[in-house]
C-alpha cells in the first residue's frame, strides 16, 4: 500500500463515520409530533384573540390583558400543537407568547425569552413556563432572569435549576395517567421549587394532551378529553396570575 492510500484510507472512514452521524441527526431532529390541525382549528373560534406570527413566536393578545406568558413547547413536538393552550389562556386575559424552537428543541435556544417583555411595557407581570421539556429549559433561563418574572408555569416538567429562594409563583401540572413524565426525577427536583408552590394533578390526564399533538410513545391512557385537559390547565393558569 502506497504512503497516499495509507492517508486516505483512515480520511475515507472519517468521512463516512461523519456521514453516518449526520444522517442519524438528521433522521432524530425530523422525527417529531406534529400538531393535529382539525384539534388546533377547532380551538380557533375563541372570540376577542389577536393572532399573530412573527419569525419565531406567535402572539395570543386579548383585547385587555392582565399578564404575559412566554412558553416553550414540550421537546419535538411542532409548537403549533400548543395554540389551543394558547388561546384558552388569552381568552382569560393572558397575553400568551408560543416560541418555535430550533429543531422542536427548547435546549438549542434556553434563551428564546431574551427581549419579549419589553415588546409589551404595558403589561407590568410576567410569567414563563412551558410543557416537558420545554418546562425544564423556561425553569433554566428564569435562574438568571427571576426579576423579570413573577412566576413560573411547568406542565408535566420539572425544574433541575435551583429556584428555592425566589420569590416565584409557581404552578406544577401533570396527568395521573402521565407515563412519560419520570415521576423519580420529578419527584427529586421538587426541593428546587418553593416551598409554597402549587401542585395540581389532572384526575385522567396523559403527558400528551396539554397540546394536541395526538397520542405521545409510552403515553398512558387518558380517561378525560384533550379539550378539558387544556381548559383544566388554562384555568389553574389563569388562577396563578391573577
Amino acid at each position: 500500500m502506497t504512503d497516499k492510500k495509507k492517508i486516505l484510507k483512515p480520511l475515507c472512514n472519517v468521512f463516512i463515520a461523519l456521514a453516518v452521524i449526520v444522517a442519524g441527526c438528521g433522521i432524530y431532529l425530523g422525527d417529531y409530533y406534529k400538531a393535529d390541525t382539525v384539534a388546533v382549528n377547532a380551538f380557533a373560534t375563541v372570540r376577542n384573540i389577536n393572532r399573530t406570527a412573527d419569525g419565531n413566536t406567535v402572539v395570543f393578545a386579548p383585547e385587555s390583558p392582565t399578564a404575559g406568558l412566554i412558553f416553550y413547547p414540550g421537546g419535538k413536538v411542532e409548537h403549533t400543537a400548543y395554540e389551543p393552550l394558547m388561546r384558552a389562556c388569552a381568552d382569560k386575559g393572558i397575553l400568551c407568547v408560543l416560541i418555535k424552537m430550533p429543531f422542536n428543541l427548547a435546549v438549542f435556544d434556553i434563551n428564546a425569552a431574551q427581549g419579549i417583555a419589553e415588546k409589551y411595557p404595558e403589561i407590568e407581570s410576567w410569567y414563563i413556563g412551558g410543557h416537558s421539556l420545554g418546562g425544564s429549559m423556561a425553569a433554566s433561563y428564569l435562574k438568571e432572569n427571576t426579576d423579570d418574572f413573577d412566576g413560573l408555569v411547568l406542565l408535566g416538567s420539572y425544574s433541575t435549576t435551583d429556584l428555592s429562594q425566589t420569590d416565584l409563583e409557581v404552578l406544577s401540572v401533570y396527568g395521573s395517567e402521565d407515563k412519560v413524565l419520570n415521576a423519580e426525577k420529578y419527584k427529586e427536583n421538587l426541593p428546587n421549587l418553593p416551598t409554597d408552590f402549587t401542585e395540581i394533578i389532572i384526575d385522567g390526564g396523559c403527558h400528551a394532551y396539554f397540546g394536541t399533538y395526538g397520542t405521545q410513545d409510552g403515553d398512558g391512557i387518558p380517561t378525560i378529553s384533550n379539550k378539558e385537559q387544556i381548559e383544566i390547565t388554562s384555568n389553574a393558569i389563569a388562577k396563578l396570575v391573577k
